[in-house]
């Protein structure tokens, strides 16, 4: 299982195909403006003792409760698309009567080849695999291992219709078992028809890659969902940038965005957003509402504590009067709800 982790390889064939992309350049994929993807080699020992001892609750002291799957409520007809949380970055959506699972990592520990495991704040987050419906629709936003798990499509390959995803994703599914002709791989602003819902890959400003030799031979992205009646956002990963401006302009405006808003540090700070810049980011999309996502699950930062990124989210938010939305894990929900409580203030730290 250990190999299995890495994913498929990278043949000449593959890389051909990659190369026929706008967002190839000198053997990788790029981001649209200069972008430091990690810190030096020279600070890499400090990071990880900083991570590995200035905890500063960088976790909960207890598990986080998640809400049991309600499948009755969640399949029940409605207005509007219907959304689960389920930490990080993991969400299922009910829309247009269809069910999209985005970024489906529900295992226990995103670090499957590291020597410390790092741990979900949740348990047992995967069985709720077999509570769910039929699968419709399956959306990967990249292939890191805190978003693309071997555990998890393992349990949903045999319950998932199609598969919409980053370019160079296909490979791991493949891999992994999953049917190839299930599968369509999209570069940045490929559009594509489902059951009424246009669906279409937007860029970020990230990487990717599962082991030594793979770095950014996978692209990274967001997804828009637009139906007659709703246009929904999923940010993905990455930093500040022009192109949230980009996004809005070409595809906005949005009822509802899901922000990327967690595991940010100053040590990377170009390939993911502060809590300010994720709600400047929205304002930028031209967005309505918001829920700030890829927070809750783990701690992969050293930076802030497992609450700060929703505090300062909340903050920034409210000081821009931008409207948003904090579920429950496991809690439905859907663009026009208003929670009242700030449940991550009452859990244990």
């Amino acid at each position: 299982m250990f190999f299995k982790q890495f994913g498929g390889k990278v043949t000449k064939q593959l890389l051909e195909r990659y190369q026929q992309s706008s967002n190839w350049e000198n053997g990788c994929f790029q981001n649209l403006e200069h972008t430091e993807l990690a810190a030096s080699l020279l600070k890499i020992p400090n990071i990880i003792y900083k991570q590995l001892n200035q905890s500063r609750e960088k976790e909960p002291s207890q598990p986080l409760p998640v809400l049991p799957f309600n499948k009755a409520e969640f399949l029940g007809s409605a207005p509007n698309s219907k959304f689960i949380w389920y930490g990080h970055s993991a969400l299922l959506m009910r829309m247009n009567n269809q069910n999209i699972l985005i970024d489906p990592m529900l295992g226990f520990n995103t670090t499957p080849i590291a020597p410390m495991a790092t741990k979900r704040f949740s348990e047992n987050t995967i069985d709720f695999i077999d509570d769910f419906p039929e699968i419709d629709l399956l959306l990967l936003t990249h292939d890191h291992y805190d978003h693309l798990d071997y555990s998890s499509i393992q349990k949903l390959k045999n319950k998932t219709k199609q598969y919409f995803v980053a370019l160079g994703i296909k490979r791991h599914l493949v891999s992994w078992g999953v049917e190839s002709n299930l599968i369509e791989e999209f570069d940045w602003w490929d559009s594509k028809g489902f059951e009424s819902i246009k669906i279409t890959f937007t860029p970020t400003r990230h990487f990717s890659g599962r082991g030594l030799t793979d770095r950014q031979k996978c692209l990274w992205g967001g997804w828009a969902l637009k139906t007659a009646k709703e246009n929904i956002w999923f940010s993905g990963d990455g930093g500040y940038g022009k192109h949230f401006k980009e996004i809005g302009k070409q595809l906005g405006p949005f009822d509802f965005a899901f922000m990327e808003c967690g595991q940010y540090n100053y040590d990377w700070h170009d390939i993911h957003l502060f809590p300010e810049e994720s709600v400047q980011a929205a304002i930028d999309a031209n967005t309505k509402k918001v829920m700030p996502v890829h927070w809750g699950g783990f701690a992969l930062s050293y930076q802030h504590t497992w609450r700060e990124p929703v505090e300062d989210f909340v903050k920034a938010a409210s000081d821009n009067n931008l409207d948003f939305v904090i579920p429950q894990l496991g809690q439905i929900f859907d663009s026009e709800s208003s929670f009242q409580e700030n449940w991550w203030r009452s859990k244990p730290i």
